[in-house]
């Protein structure tokens, strides 16, 4: 029977351990946290969301840190064979808003458990508070495994699972890099992916809280627009987040990287046009006509962002509607359709929810994820140069290639 170790007890290295069980190996967990899972107990805010029920092609397009390394392992385990997966452990889904697929219950920690209940059923020992200091190699082949206790694991066939770098309180602190380095592989520098922003402006301050819905972001590189998202984001005491802000955050990373000039843009009437957003606020200044124009805007914008308007508009809020001019009106305008920030950094990759850079793909087999320049050593999930947009893509990488590297570790 083939001996097969897992390093690393989240998504991917659980069901790696699973299939690798499945397919007749003796497989063992090796997890240095006090117990696994605990980054998927805390994804989709706790409620884990495992999948999505996108196309094969829409799953590549997402998937925006080298899609294509994840065309055959999608294909060998999708998002459809995931949901039937949880189904078989009494784990009933949902699909939500965007294909994004829940367990029923809302709770991760069904999720977490399936898993290991699963693992244990197929006898697979899982040993937790055990973190992995070598891996052991001779004559191009993986001999075994040690610990940082200072036991040694003799294996046929290592998986490494033990994701990136973001949230190290759940067990990934980069381990995994330094593993495979002393074993000749190349990391692709790592940077935060799904993260927020930092920006240079003050005001985010005062609108502290405030979350926008059905606004367009805008990313402009050195002026020249670079990506967009539609959809909801939420201001901070250092900047921005929300689900937009993060799908654009690989791209702001990417090029802060280079030191270009990053700057963000706000759209918050994205389905008016200029013509009649300044009809609509031509309605509101007859409607209060008798008021200042820092009290006729509280039908058109939140409440927070009203001084903030007048300032970067050049308004004085004090002016009665009846004195405002049509080019204070154009200036008043421009800003509500272009509110421009100005991005100084991410957040660290220790709060990105995924870490972009990794393990190099052009040394792993995409069909198989072995090594090819270490025979017997596997990877999955997140510690592989790949990673993707929220909604579930994430974790259908996890799975899909942890599914892969268990079955052939097995083989």
């Amino acid at each position: 029977m083939k001996k097969v170790i897992v390093i690393g007890g989240g998504a991917a290295g659980l069901i790696a351990a699973i299939y690798a069980a499945r397919s007749g190996a003796n497989v063992t967990v090796l997890e240095k946290m006090k117990r696994v899972g605990k980054k998927l107990l805390i994804t989709g805010k706790g409620r884990c969301n495992i999948t999505n029920t996108a196309s094969k092609q829409e799953y590549i397009k997402n998937m925006i840190g080298n899609g294509s390394f994840l065309y055959s392992a999608f294909s060998q385990y999708s998002n459809e064979d995931v949901v039937d997966f949880f189904h078989q452990l009494d784990v009933p889904t949902k699909v939500e808003r965007g294909g994004r697929v829940f367990p029923v219950s809302d709770k991760a920690a069904d999720v977490v458990n399936a898993l290991v209940h699963e693992a244990n059923r197929l006898g697979v020992e899982i040993i937790t508070d055990q973190a992995v200091s070598k891996i052991q190699s001779a004559d191009g082949k993986i001999t075994g495994v040690k610990s940082i206790s200072g036991g040694i694991y003799p294996v046929d066939a290592v998986i490494l699972a033990t994701g990136g770098a973001s949230y190290p309180g759940t067990g990934s602190t980069g381990d995994g890099y330094t593993l495979v380095k002393e074993l000749g592989h190349s990391i692709i520098k790592i940077h935060p992916s799904l993260v927020p922003l930092e920006t240079e402006d003050e005001w985010v301050k005062d609108a502290q809280g405030l979350s926008l819905k059905n606004i367009r972001a805008t990313i402009l590189v050195n002026g020249i627009k670079a990506g967009e998202d539609f959809g909801e984001m939420l201001f901070t005491h250092y900047g921005v987040s929300g689900p937009i802000i993060l799908s654009l955050s690989r791209l702001v990373a990417e090029n802060l990287n280079k030191d270009n000039f990053i700057e963000l843009v706000i759209n918050l009437k994205p389905a008016l046009t200029e013509e009649v957003l300044n009809k609509r606020i031509q309605r509101d200044f007859d409607k209060f006509i008798r008021k200042q124009i820092k009290n006729s805007l509280g039908e058109l914008l939140p409440a927070k962002l009203i001084p903030v308007i007048m300032d970067l508009a050049y308004l004085d809020p004090e002016k009665p509607i009846n004195q405002v001019t049509k080019e204070e009106r154009q200036r008043l305008i421009e800003t509500i359709m272009g509110l421009t920030l100005t991005i100084k950094g991410t957040r660290p990759v220790s709060e990105a929810i995924v870490t972009a850079g990794g393990i190099n793909i052009k040394e792993i087999n995409p069909r198989t994820m072995e090594s090819k320049i270490i025979q017997g050593l596997y990877f999955a999930g997140e510690v592989i140069d790949i990673d993707g947009l929220t909604g579930g893509y994430n974790l259908q990488a996890a799975f899909s290639t942890g599914y892969v590297a268990g079955f052939y570790a097995a083989d």
